[in-house]
């Protein structure tokens, strides 16, 4: 599915993906990245949001924190990730990126607190008074105040499994109390997440109940004489649904797959951010009318129905078969894809494999490399990294 986006709005990411790994460049197992179309796409997100009022924070984990797809965010403008856990927290700011925004999703652990604080996080988003009061006692170690978000829930919210909740929305005054109340913290605002979600019947993005639980809780704190509160809405963040979103008193969006043009929304629908990464693999057996590529990398985000995944394959960029492919179920480890040889009996060990689906790399152990130049017509690897954004020693 978003192969075919790909191959119709950046088909030269494909082509420099081909190039770099015939050539050695590019092992097998890599999401590669347009680094030029990243730097075009959060400057898309990042002139809107100015336009509109809103902060843009970054999410990087699916593309495995990879420091130069980092780089390439801040030369779009957004200066600042979002963190899904500590390690992500770390990676970003390894890569020169400032802490806009740890603890959700995930809650910091207790023991990682103090990490958290010292890396001088913008937004801390808790859960429950006793991760409120983890996060003021880490804070006040450090030497800092810090400000918190706060997760809050109602009726009807909807949430994905494993992702649910938070505050009780109705208490949210006694709650803004409560965490000014701590030494060292003090309320900053609220989130939730999803605020936004792709609706596959309009083929366009929809409000969830999250957001107006978000709505009606602001309107409560600004009625009470609350001011500069920070409203956190998350979800299916392109530059076109921020208005919306502003809309909605929305004043923090965290734009993720957005950046490499990879949301749901953008599958069937051209928005102003192109398509901006791929998965590169290798041929490297024939068996019984298949050619079987490495995996590793092979997790698909299941935003879709299952659908009939395809892949490119040759060794000239420009000169590649579309085929069919099997790639392994969520509960088989993904040593290899599946080619189906019935249309390319000419396949052979050693050509290239790109597909193009919604990638999630750092639940993988693929590596991430950002292709730089291709743009210009003079693509260049950047660098090769293991999905959780470190160096790694490849191909020594």
């Amino acid at each position: 599915m978003f192969l075919d986006l790909l191959r119709r709005r950046n088909p030269a990411l494909v082509d420099a993906a081909i190039a770099a790994h015939q050539s050695g460049e590019l092992p097998a197992n890599t999401f590669a990245i347009d680094l030029d179309a990243v730097t075009a796409n959060a400057a898309a997100i990042s002139a809107e949001a100015a336009r509109l009022g809103l902060t843009p924070l970054a999410m990087t984990k699916q593309m495995g924190r990879n420091p130069d797809y980092c780089r390439a965010i801040m030369a779009g403008g957004i200066a600042a990730s979002v963190a899904v856990d500590t390690e992500c927290a770390r990676a970003t700011v390894r890569a020169g990126m400032q802490l806009g925004h740890i603890g959700h999703l995930v809650q910091v652990p207790r023991a990682e607190a103090r990490a958290a604080a010292d890396m001088r996080p913008a937004n801390w988003t808790v859960f429950n008074e006793e991760k409120a009061r983890e996060a003021a006692e880490a804070s006040a170690a450090s030497g800092r105040e810090q400000p918190l978000l706060a997760r809050i829930k109602a009726s009807g919210d909807e949430f994905y499994s494993g992702h649910e909740g938070g505050f009780d929305a109705d208490d949210v005054l006694a709650l803004a109390d409560g965490l000014d109340a701590l030494d060292s913290a003090r309320f900053a605002g609220i989130t939730t997440f999803p605020a936004l979600l792709f609706d596959p019947q309009t083929r366009a993005v929809r409000a969830t109940r999250n957001l107006a639980t978000l709505e009606t809780a602001a309107k409560r704190l600004t009625d009470s004489g609350r001011t500069g509160v920070q409203i956190n809405g998350p979800g299916t963040t392109s530059s076109a649904a921020l208005v919306a979103l502003a809309g909605a008193g929305v004043t923090q969006v965290e734009p993720g797959h957005a950046l490499t043009g990879t949301t749901p929304w953008h599958a069937v629908q051209d928005l102003p951010e192109l398509p901006a990464a791929c998965y590169v693999s290798e041929v490297s057996h024939l068996h019984d009318g298949r050619a079987y590529c490495f995996g590793g990398g092979m997790y698909v985000d299941p935003v879709f129905p299952p659908y009939q995944v395809r892949a490119v394959v040759g060794r000239e960029p420009g000169a590649t078969a579309l085929l069919p492919a099997t790639l392994p179920p969520p509960t088989a480890i993904d040593y290899y894809g599946q080619l189906d040889l019935a249309d390319a009996p000419t396949v052979s060990v050693g050509d290239s494999v790109v597909f193009g689906f919604r990638a999630q790399a750092f639940v993988t152990r693929a590596y991430t490399a950002g292709i730089a130049g291709i743009a210009s017509g003079r693509p260049r690897v950047a660098g090769i990294y293991s999905a959780d954004g470190s160096k790694t020693s490849w191909p020594a």
